[in-house]
């Protein structure tokens, strides 16, 4: 499935555009959502520990990408999923964990295995216990894809401000199942 597909490690930073361009079309994102991503992504970028992995073609198009980080409760995300995961009892899944911050591939390239590839990459090299992250709370296949790995709902129906759909909140214990 990954026939012609180099997953990499990816020097986000440089190739933010990129990377945009895929999750836009992923995720059905307007230019001023875009624009404010933009900042988002490089500001995550200089986070101690922060990584990504890209997924490209023989001719070096990047057609999927992923990023994460050690987790940190002073973050703005982690202050938006806790109130959440306490009222769970799963608030500990905070601390000692990496989270998945954006994991996005092209349409035309999805269902192929490129997203588990990144996915299992990127907490391959994580050296927390544990790995969390967020997706839109629905029947799809990213979360097909994440409940296959070995993720748990930790919490579901977290509204995040602007985000006009609620989401799931999931952690697994790492390495992740194969």
């Amino acid at each position: 499935m990954l026939r012609d597909i180099v997953i990499s490690t990816l020097d986000l930073p440089s190739h933010v555009d990129e990377a945009l361009t895929v999750q836009a079309l992923a995720f059905g994102l307007g230019p001023d959502e875009i624009a404010v991503r933009r900042q988002i992504v490089l500001r995550h970028m200089a986070y101690p520990g922060a990584r990504a992995y890209g997924a490209t073609t023989a001719d070096g198009v990047l057609v999927g990408f992923v990023y994460g980080m050690p987790n940190n409760r002073a973050h703005w995300w982690s202050t938006v999923v806790e109130p959440y995961l306490r009222a769970e009892g799963n608030a500990a899944w905070l601390d000692d964990s990496f989270v998945i911050t954006e994991l996005h591939v092209h349409p035309r390239y999805q269902n192929r295995g490129i997203g588990r590839a990144l996915i299992t990459t990127i907490t391959d090299t994580a050296t927390e216990p544990r790995s969390i992250l967020s997706a839109i709370d629905t029947d799809s296949p990213a979360r097909g894809l994440y409940h296959s790995l070995g993720y748990q709902d930790l919490a579901r129906r977290v509204l995040f401000p602007s985000a006009p759909k609620p989401y799931a909140v999931m952690g697994a214990p790492l390495p992740l199942r194969r």
